[in-house]
């Protein structure tokens, strides 16, 4: 990556903000302040790679415009309603004769909206196009008929029109309503067993564009479609206690709508499967499973701004990677310096938080990373990532205030460990509260162990959370069913969440998923908004910013 960034990479908006100085607190710059940072909306379609994203349905081939008239011949359509792969026969009677016509099928595409600010990202909610695509060319006989057969294929669901066009006129119309499903796999096996759920058939609309998904009825979260069609794989995990239990999966915006069968989208309802816990085998080890990584869809960062760049430098900085967890070591190379003597290296990031300000909620932050003298316009140093916020950052290159050369660096979250003092891992992230401190501890928070009696109070510790909309909290769920969320952004990137111990003797689940931060600023038509994101592997609006926000999985033994 080239350390100087083309202006058609940065929003007119960013150049109003400087990075941060060499000094502690570089430039005092208004979190929300949308005279300064207005806002401006982007759309965000799935990132090239993301998995599970198919093509569009039929041909593929969008269709051209055309009228829809008031009369048309009405197609018939055999059956009417079914889900993915069903076939169906198309026909028609009455219209031209031996005339040759495309036969179109309506669908969508859906996109995240999101603000990317030069100090955040906002999230502004979804926004789908909808468009028709041609499913065949048909040819009509002498008598003005046609029968075409094939199969429903991925696609959003809910109702599709299908028209049948000639010279820029439909002259004859039909439709077909996509269903839902629901599956999962496995369908047994102990505590703590991934379950893949795969739910096909959600809209491309507010009330049906996400499912809401139940652990015998127990909120565990939620999952989108809008760039997989309709179709979203996730996993949860199975919770005790021994017996059956039952996935439920319905249409919603973030939860379940409970009578949907009575509102203006009755095919939004989904249906329910069952699981069998088998045995308790004891707690898992605690884990952490980011999304693959893609390319990015924008070259929007944040902390990344033209201004203070030297406008005549000719220095390219890399990295030896471009993300990882803090504390990282990464090699920075930087070629062709024209200025000679000290530089520093500085980490721009910000400090502040979204609930106690007015105005100026945050400020940028420059952290030192060293220094470095080049020989020949050259150096190459090894650099340790700061234990701080996490998400996207720049690595920059100073003598004195000029910036000589940047690069962006993605910080991943990761779980906290408990060491001792010769480096043996104690615990991954799980601790017996001590509820004495305050605040936390930086450096742990409690006595390290995963086993408690009923009515204990222990901690799970996180590093790197994130302070944009789309990395600055995590949901909790407890057994699958959700609880609250946890931030990191006021504490620097470490995240402690306080939990009591419930249930009978065993073991139990605790899962950590993205959120969606819908306070502080907040927009209007921002569904899916403070709940368990459980695609995020496949539909989070922050994977085609190049972010990875992962599923983290615990488990504690409750003993009597």
């Amino acid at each position: 990556m080239k350390s100087k960034f083309s202006s058609q990479h940065l929003r007119t908006n960013v150049l109003r903000v400087v990075i941060a100085t060499a000094l502690p607190i570089a430039m005092m710059t208004p979190a929300m302040g949308a005279d300064t940072n207005p806002v401006t909306p982007i759309y965000l379609s799935a990132p090239q790679g993301l998995p599970g994203v198919p093509a569009l349905p039929f041909t593929g081939t969008k269709s051209a415009a055309f009228t829809i008239p008031e009369k048309m011949v009405t197609l018939a359509v055999t059956p009417q309603q079914g889900p993915e792969g069903t076939p169906i026969t198309i026909s028609g009677t009455g219209l031209p004769a031996n005339a040759t016509m495309p036969l179109t099928w309506s669908t969508a595409d859906g996109a995240w909206v999101v603000d990317v600010q030069p100090n955040s990202v906002n999230y502004m909610g979804t926004k789908y196009t909808k468009y028709n695509v041609d499913m065949a060319t048909i040819t009509t006989d002498a008598n003005g008929a046609f029968t075409y057969k094939t199969k429903i294929p991925r696609d959003f669901g809910a109702v599709h029109d299908i028209y049948l066009v000639q010279n820029g006129v439909a002259v004859a119309h039909g439709g077909y309503q996509m269903s839902t499903t629901l599956s999962i796999s496995p369908k047994s096996g102990p505590i703590g067993t991934p379950i893949t759920i795969t739910y096909t058939g959600m809209g491309a609309s507010l009330y049906i564009g996400g499912v809401s998904v139940l652990w015998d009825n127990n909120y565990a979260g939620e999952a989108q479609s809008l760039w997989t069609r309709g179709t979203a794989v996730f996993k949860i995990r199975a919770a005790g206690p021994v017996g059956t239990h039952y996935i439920a999966a319905t249409a919603g915006i973030g939860v379940q709508y409970m009578n949907i069968k009575q509102s203006p989208v009755p095919w939004g309802k989904g249906s329910a499967v069952a699981f069998k816990v088998t045995k308790d085998a004891g707690a898992p080890k605690a884990s952490i499973e980011y999304p693959p990584s893609v390319a990015p869809s924008t070259a929007l960062r944040t902390t990344l701004s033209d201004v203070g760049v030297d406008p005549n430098t000719k220095a390219v900085a890399t990295l030896s990677q471009t993300s990882g967890v803090v504390e990282s070591k990464v090699n920075l190379n930087v070629t062709g310096l024209t200025t000679k003597g000290d530089h520093q290296i500085v980490w721009a990031t910000v400090v502040g938080n979204r609930v106690n300000c007015t105005g100026t909620c945050w400020v940028y932050n420059a952290v030192p990373m060293g220094n470095a003298t080049p020989v020949n316009g050259a150096f190459s140093q090894s650099v340790t990532i700061p234990d701080n916020l996490g998400g996207w950052h720049v690595i920059q290159v100073k003598q004195g205030d000029v910036i000589e050369a940047q690069i962006p660096f993605y910080v991943k979250e990761s779980i906290f460990q408990y060491k001792d003092k010769n480096g043996k891992v104690l615990s991954n992230g799980i601790a017996k509260a001590d509820t004495a401190q305050t605040p936390e501890l930086r450096d742990g928070s409690g006595v390290p162990k995963t086993t408690f009696k009923a009515g204990e109070e222990f901690t799970i510790a996180m590093k790197g959370v994130g302070w944009t909309q789309l990395d600055n909290t995590m949901a909790v769920t407890y057994d699958n069913s959700y609880i609250g969320y946890g931030c990191g952004f006021n504490s620097n990137g470490y995240m402690v969440v306080h939990l009591i111990a419930t249930g009978a003797p065993g073991t139990h689940i605790i899962d950590l998923h993205p959120v969606l931060y819908v306070f502080q600023p907040s927009f209007a038509n921002t569904p899916y908004g403070a709940l368990p994101v459980l695609s995020n592997n496949t539909d989070l609006p922050g994977l085609a910013l190049g972010y990875q926000p992962p599923a983290v999985h615990f488990a504690i033994t409750i003993t009597k």
